[in-house]
Parts: structure tokens; sequence; C-alpha cells
């Protein structure tokens, strides 16, 4: 191959990019104010012509949706107000046509609380269904209270057990108390999801990201936890058989060539993730970790605040970049999903003078690095948090309000002001506002007598996929333009090494990809609302890509000078 001597293993999914579609809040085709299917399906042209290559979906099973369908009461039956299994074979069909593929969301480290199964479960301690979830005893203190089994917490707020009186016991739930924690310890359960796998496989569909895969196997001594943030975490986020069961899963998936991004927060160990996504262990394609997801979190966890410098951003990247690549594993680029804020708030400026280049240096910073980059939608077209001004009233998600709940009747003024802070910068809520396609009511996304489910982000008039699609110097064709480059150019951006420029400087994040025949390219990022020069030397051959309209005779002498938030990328 070439001088490094580390030949990457070539995969058609290292090569494709992913578009997350979060179906309750993209398109209403049937004026519910809710998102179907049909829907999406409207939509396929537009996500073919953005150039992205998969579509995975949030996921559209029967659900009570206390957790927006995270919780799941049939893994094979279709939630009514998404449509039925017809619709899912329809946008299938439609996107196979145009050469893409479907990815679906599989949550099976839990169920609903609706799921025949549980209910079955918790009937009685010799139900044949009784072991299918995780039940345990009660344990009584010195004055004789009843106390849940150990002191694990919910990722929810409060504990991890749920009291159930039918039978004198506690089930685990590690989120909401309606979505139960399946028992991966019994064989039926593991053939269950095995057989739900292969009915979607087999249906065409091309593969799944798979929910917190990581927590699927818990320590089964059930030890109280010594920690103060996420208690027990340590003993089920990569437990004891985890990667026993995900080797499992790996050889389903592999039967079908089949692509795979697991879930996997509250593990930093990069060892421990490793194992999951090198490419001779059999277990995934590759996942989220959440070492750049967790940084912006204070002492008291997500919703207190932590500053966060450049170069803790160019420490983290640069770790995950040389770690996958010499170790044969390979990153899920992501800055933005459902249940993170909008990157361009959170990563860049979203005031209106910064926001648009934010939204390209975006779109350069991520797409150009190595690994397969999903884009979140609307952040093809650069929408941002909710507004400051909004009240906790049209904040919708049970993690949120949970946490607000815990405090709205005792805080003071100042801490209720530091509180609702914390949830605009990073409420689940600020990827969930409806998407905004042009500028009439509720910004396109429905047209019916119903209101939207949420409320549409105020900026529609301004940010909106209509005004963006024609207009080559949109965020849209900015992203769209990374995405060929890398494609045009994937011995150096997909399969090339990466290198940190210039680590300590505090304004620019700039970094070289470079292919094993030697090729080069290098990528300049102004994380700063000043203008900045930065010396790239005399080798710049092209322009990739300038959102700021450089031509190569700006560059070509060596000293660039990039506005506040403007990003390059050229071939050296």
């Amino acid at each position: 191959m070439g001088s490094s001597g580390h030949q990457q293993l070539r995969a058609w999914w290292k090569e494709s990019s992913v578009y997350q579609v979060y179906p309750a809040s993209f398109q209403d085709s049937t004026g519910s104010g809710v998102g179907d299917l049909k829907g999406i399906i409207s939509r396929v042209d537009y996500l073919k012509n953005l150039g992205v290559d998969i579509v995975w979906l949030s996921p559209i099973f029967e659900s009570p949706q206390i957790d927006m369908g995270y919780d799941i009461s049939n893994y094979t039956k279709i939630d009514p107000q998404y449509g039925d299994i017809t619709d899912v074979d329809v946008l299938k069909d439609k996107l196979h046509e145009r050469g893409m593929k479907l990815v679906l969301d599989l949550v099976v480290n839990h169920t609903s609380d609706q799921h025949e199964w549980f209910k079955e479960s918790r009937k009685s301690k010799d139900n044949p269904y009784r072991d299918w979830y995780i039940w345990k005893p009660p344990r009584y203190d010195d004055q004789g209270n009843r106390q849940p089994p150990n002191n694990w917490d919910g990722h929810f707020q409060g504990s991890a057990w749920e009291y159930d009186e039918a039978t004198d016991e506690y089930y685990l739930h590690l989120f909401a108390k309606e979505q139960p924690d399946l028992n991966w310890e019994n064989p039926a359960v593991r053939a269950k999801v095995h057989e739900i796998m292969r009915f979607w496989l087999d249906r065409g569909c091309d593969g799944f990201r798979i929910d917190v895969i990581n927590f699927i196997s818990k320590d089964q001594s059930f030890p109280d936890s010594q920690k103060t943030v996420h208690r027990g975490a340590e003993f089920y986020a990569c437990g004891p058989r985890c990667h026993e069961f995900l080797q499992e899963i790996g050889a389903i998936l592999k039967e079908y060539d089949a692509f795979s991004v697991g879930e996997m927060p509250c593990v930093h160990d990069e060892n421990e993730l490793i194992k999951s996504v090198r490419s001779d262990r059999g277990e995934l394609s590759m996942i989220f970790h959440f070492e750049l997801m967790d940084f912006d979190h204070g002492p008291k966890g997500k919703f207190s605040w932590a500053e966060w410098p450049l170069s803790k951003l160019k420490d983290t990247v640069t770790k995950w970049q040389r770690f996958m690549y010499d170790n044969d594993g390979w990153n899920a680029l992501y800055l933005e999903n459902h249940d993170q804020p909008r990157s361009v708030s959170r990563f860049a400026n979203d005031a209106p003078a910064f926001r648009e280049a934010s939204a390209k240096l975006i779109a350069i910073f991520l797409g150009f690095q190595a690994g397969t980059p999903f884009i979140y939608q609307g952040q093809e077209i650069g929408m941002t948090n909710v507004p400051v001004d909004w009240p906790m009233e049209e904040y919708k998600d049970v993690d949120c309000l949970n946490h607000w709940n815990l405090f709205k009747d005792t805080a003071d003024s100042e801490t209720a002001a530091k509180l609702k802070f914390n949830y605009q910068k990073k409420s689940r809520d600020n990827a969930r506002t409806p998407m905004q396609w042009d500028t009439s009511r509720h910004a396109g996304f429905t047209t019916g007598p119903s209101e939207p489910w949420m409320r549409v982000n105020d900026n529609y008039t301004a940010i909106n996929a209509a005004a963006q699609v024609d207009d080559q110097s949109s965020v849209y064709h900015c992203w769209r333009q990374v995405l060929e480059r890398r494609k045009a150019l994937k011995d150096i951006f997909v399969y090339g090494d990466y290198a940190l420029v210039d680590e300590g400087n505090e304004r620019v994040f700039a970094y070289k990809r470079t292919a094993a025949d030697g090729a080069e390219a290098l990528v300049v990022c102004n994380f700063s609302d000043q203008e900045v020069r930065w010396n790239a030397g005399s080798g710049v051959k092209e322009v990739l890509v300038s959102p700021g309209g450089k031509s190569l005779d700006k560059v070509s002498g060596g000293e660039i000078t990039l506005g506040p938030y403007e990003a390059i990328a050229v071939l050296l």
C-alpha cells in the first residue's frame, strides 16, 4: 500500500455516510402533527441529492411513546402514528432504487412495560417469562424499611429499580420505569433478539443502529456502586459477557453483510471499546462512544456546566482518530443526534452573524475525519438549539422534565436560572423540534389542522431547506460538497491516516489526512469569532471546499486568512 505500512481493510460502510431521521419530527403527511413514514418517503430525493448513502430511522415500532419510541411494545409491528409495515417496504425500495440503504433502530437492552413479555413476566414468580427480565427481592434496612436490591441509579433520575407489589419484588430499569431491562443471561431472550434481527434483514433492511448495546450484560452479583454519577454503570457499561453477546449478533450481521453501529455510553476505556469494532473480532462495524458528548458536562452531570478549551476538543478527537486507525477499528463520526443538542449551538456559534459559517465549519471539520460521518436531520441546513426565551412548557423530553421536577418547587431563582440555562444548552428537545422545510406555517413540517407535537423553532423563516437547496453557497451545499469530495478522494479521506497540526493553537483546529501513496489533504477550521491568519506553507495544490470562496491564488502563497468560524479543505 505505501510507506505507512498500515493497510486499512476496505468495506462499503466505511465509504458511506449516514443520515439520521427522527420520524416524529421529519415530515407529517397526514396532518396529525406527528411525522410519519409516508412523509419520509416523500423526501427521499432530497436525501439522495444531499449525497448520503444510508438512512437510519429512530424507532418506528409500536410503543406507548414514554421515551419517544425507545420503549418498544412490539418489534415487528409499526406504530400506527407512523404508518404500517408496507410503508417500510416502500421506503426501503425507494432507497434501494437510488442506491441507498435503510437502517433501523434496534432497542433490545429493554422493552416497554406494555410488551406482552413483560406483562407475563410480572404476573407471578413462576411465569415462563419471569426470567426474561431482571427481578430481585427487596433489601431491608435496620429499621425494617424496604429498600431496592442495590443503589444503582436510573439514567432518567431516581433508582434503577421499581417495586412491583404483585410479586413483592423489584425489576431493573436503567432508563424510565416503563422501560424494564431484558435479561440477556437467558438464552431464550437472545434467541428472540436474533429472530427479530433476521425478520427485518430478511425483509431487505440493511442493518441496525443498536441502542445502548454495551448495557446488555450485567454483573450478576449486582453489587452496590461506589460512584457518585451513574451509580452502577461500572457493573453494566461493558459487563462480563458483553462481547460474547455482541459476537452472536455480529455473526448474524456478517451473514447479511449488514451495517451496524452500536451506541456505547458510560465507557471511555478504549481497550474495552476497541473489542467491539476491531476488524478481526466479528462484533460491530462501528460504535458511538460518548467522550465528545460528555465533555461539557459539569460536576453534577449533563445539566451542570463545564467550559471547554479548544485543546480539549483537539485531544479528544485526535485520541479517537489515532486509536481507531492504529488498532483496526472504525469511528462513527457524529456531533449531533436525537439525544444531543445542535452542533452549531454547542461546538461553534449560533448567533445570527456566525451561524451559517459555523454550520459549514462543522461540515468540513466532521466530514473529512477518519470514520463514517453521521448527519442528523436539520444539521445539513444548520438548525440550532431552541430559543433561549422558550418557557419550560415547551420542553417535552422525559429526561429533562424529570430533572426539572426534582428542583422546580424548591429552587431559588438563581438555581432555576442555571438549570434553564443548561436545559437550553443540552436538553434532548433541541434536536427534536420539527424539521424546517420552508417558510410556510409550521415550517412545512405539517399542513394539517393539528398543531405539531412539538413547537417549531422560531428561526424557521431564516433557516429552512427550501432556501438552501438551490443556493450553491448554502450550508446544504457545503455538506453536499464535503460528502462528494470524501467519496472522490477516498484513499485520503476514508482510508488515509490522520495527524493533528499546530496543536497549541487555541483558535484553529487543523489536521492532515494522508493516503498510503502519500497524497495529502489539509483541513483548517477557525473555531473563534476573530479573523485569524494561518500559515499553510507553500504546498497547496487545490482548494477542495471553501465556503469563504477562497481560490487557489488566495492560499497558495502559504498564509491563509480565515474569517470567524471559517473553514477550508485543500489538497497538498
